[in-house]
């Protein structure tokens, strides 16, 4: 069978066959978490097989009890040619209420140097099986992060062409690609009606970009990337059309992904991979451990606090939100063939400007699901 990737995946809903479940699955990572305009968290992440590699499928679970419990293989999304990988999902609650889930698929290897970012969403988020739209392609490349709604009602999508330093170089095979290796911004103007390129921002130090963009105070925006030192930056004044003062942000270490979100105090949240004696520290180091939430009150230029969720080693890919009762969940992963753990903290700003729990609801460390396949 060979359908490649530019066709659709299939809904698989509650499939019985053991490697969809948590007690077949022998390697699984990279989460995304959202929360429906009627509570329910949706978490997501990408298994099959024994790594990243052609056959993966995304894993969507649900909760009723703000995550209490959870289904085990509530929706897999994978697709019927066995050369086809679906991976690096996002799940995100649009300001309409919609709820999308994003994920890339991609052919022949980790990366087939074009890949393409497919969406559904649905409207009714909350039913026993939500009515997705159909997927449908919406981008080049691969979005690890949600999308940043604007002031003026855009949406930016931050997708990516990987290349340069990496084995399999984005736009091998497709040179029709090359102006799009890099960090891309899409933009929807009609709220996920039509997407389409906006810039590039190939950032010193870049491979894998799962950059975010934050829209500052002033109206300019403030795009953070993986880099092999930490995390990149770039600044636009345009509205994303184009970009200035590329480089260096000051967060060192590990070439991970980190998550950053504006929360309704406006205050900022970063969750990112710190060296414990000096948060911001411009020693480069490379460890995925001592993952800890910060805030900044001033757009950024300064951090504040600082809430150690996990000191143990191979945590990665922290995702997350602000819920509407201001609580904060974050969630990651653990050893992803080992432990195959994703976990979940949820928190309150208060916690992170102590440096410990204070508030009476928050929790660390909490396990979503373990797979256990032999």
């Amino acid at each position: 069978m060979n359908i490649g990737s530019m066709t659709p995946a299939r809904l698989l809903w509650q499939p019985k066959e053991k490697k969809y479940l948590a007690e077949g699955r022998v390697f699984q990572g990279i989460p995304a978490l959202a929360k429906s305009a009627g509570n329910r968290l949706f978490v997501a992440w990408y298994s099959g097989m024994d790594g990243e590699k052609p056959g993966n499928f995304i894993v969507v679970e649900k909760s009723d009890d703000d995550g209490a419990t959870w289904t085990d293989g509530w929706l897999i999304i994978e697709h019927e040619d066995p050369n086809v990988r679906c991976f690096d999902e996002c799940i995100w609650l649009a300001p309409d209420g919609q709820l999308w889930i994003f994920w890339a698929q991609s052919e022949y290897g980790q990366f087939d140097g074009r890949v393409g970012v497919w969406a559904m969403h649905t409207a009714n988020a909350d039913a026993d099986r939500p009515d997705f739209t159909p997927p449908r392609r919406i981008a080049n490349g691969i979005m690890m992060n949600k999308p940043t709604v604007l002031k003026n009602g855009d949406w930016l999508m931050p997708c990516s062409l990987w290349g340069t330093d990496y084995a399999q170089i984005a736009g091998s095979g497709h040179p029709e690609l090359e102006s799009e290796i890099g960090a891309n911004v899409y933009v929807s103007r009609d709220a996920g009606e039509t997407f389409s390129h906006l810039s590039c921002v190939k950032v010193p130090g870049r491979v894998f970009d799962e950059h975010s963009i934050i829209e500052l105070t002033d109206g300019r925006l403030w795009m953070l990337t993986r880099t092999v030192y930490g995390l990149g930056q770039a600044f636009s004044s345009d509205g994303g059309k184009s970009w200035e003062n590329i480089g260096p942000s000051g967060h060192t270490g590990p070439n991970s992904r980190a998550f950053i979100t504006r929360l309704s105090t406006g205050d900022l949240l970063l969750v990112n991979h710190v060296n414990p004696t000096n948060a911001i520290s411009t020693e480069v180091w490379k460890r995925r451990d001592n993952l800890m939430a910060m805030l900044s009150k001033d757009d950024g230029r300064s951090w504040i606090g600082g809430l150690m969720l996990d000191t143990r080693p191979d945590i990665s890919y922290p995702d997350g939100f602000e819920g509407p009762d201001g609580r904060i969940y974050v969630i990651y992963d653990r050893e992803r063939t080992n432990a195959r753990e994703i976990l979940m903290a949820v928190f309150r700003p208060e916690d992170v400007l102590e440096g410990r729990i204070v508030s009476p609801d928050a929790r660390l460390r909490a396990v979503i699901n373990r797979a256990c396949g032999e």
